[in-house]
């Protein structure tokens, strides 16, 4: 095949990288608990248009908290979850109707620009002097909101949960929930946007094999992982991608 591929009309080899990008994400997020739609959207962004895979990677984020569910329920904060679902369920909306009106090159750099904030909030590694209450979790709930509509909701979560006292299994079952939900009540905006269609699902069915070996293999290496090990690789990951969005968006 040397046309362009459905349902994105990529070439052959942007489609290759999608794939790996998809892989190679998915290993992430089975090994760390978050990262996987940042890397995809961030790496993705370097050959194409991001804006399209928004709403699959919303799906894809529910497709692979169910596929670690299992032994993972029972070590969620389910109060902190609730107040940061309140507070992104209030924005997401927002955020995906100014998404869907961003042309490539905008988006590039926004999503780009955004994910590199991010790494560098959770790479200083501030600490809290003790667990925030719930308006901390409203206000970070509603910054995971405006980043959602980057797919990238899950960053802010990442470095407001890194910032306490929150064990590593707490914390990446916490994520794990709290994405689960978010992206399910972001479907409906999603769609009323008009970045949800057919072409999502096409997507999102040839992510599936993709993600499952990947969350796999990523969750074997968690259980001999060591936490810190795991935060710092996932961040310069996403940083060396956000960086070359960067550059790609300028140059």
């Amino acid at each position: 095949m040397t046309g362009p591929i459905p349902p994105l009309g990529l070439e052959v080899w942007q489609a290759a990288w999608l794939a790996l990008s998809v892989l190679g994400a998915a290993w992430v997020r089975g090994y760390s608990g978050f990262g996987f739609s940042a890397l995809v959207i961030t790496s993705a962004a370097l050959v194409m248009d991001p804006v399209p895979l928004v709403a699959t990677l919303v799906m894809c984020e529910i497709v692979l908290s169910v596929g670690q569910a299992r032994g993972v329920w029972r070590q969620v904060d389910w109060r902190r979850t609730w107040t940061l679902l309140a507070g992104a369920a209030v924005v997401m909306p927002f955020s995906f109707a100014i998404v869907a009106r961003m042309g490539e090159d905008v988006a590039r750099m926004a999503i780009s620009g955004l994910v590199l904030v991010l790494c560098l909030a959770m790479a200083r590694g501030w600490q809290f002097r003790g667990e925030v209450g719930w308006p901390g979790n409203v206000l970070t709930g509603m910054a995971s909101g405006v980043a959602n509509g980057a797919a990238v909701g899950g960053l802010p979560v990442a470095a407001f949960l890194a910032g306490q006292p929150v064990a590593a299994g707490v914390f990446r079952a916490t994520l794990i929930g709290y994405l689960t939900l978010v992206c399910v009540i972001a479907l409906p905006s999603l769609w009323a946007t008009g970045l949800l269609g057919w072409s999502s699902l096409v997507l999102l069915a040839a992510f599936v094999p993709l993600m499952a070996a990947g969350l796999w293999l990523g969750g074997r290496r968690f259980h001999a992982a060591n936490p810190s090990d795991f935060k710092r690789f996932t961040l310069m990951l996403l940083g060396g991608l956000a960086l070359a969005g960067l550059a790609r968006s300028l140059w």
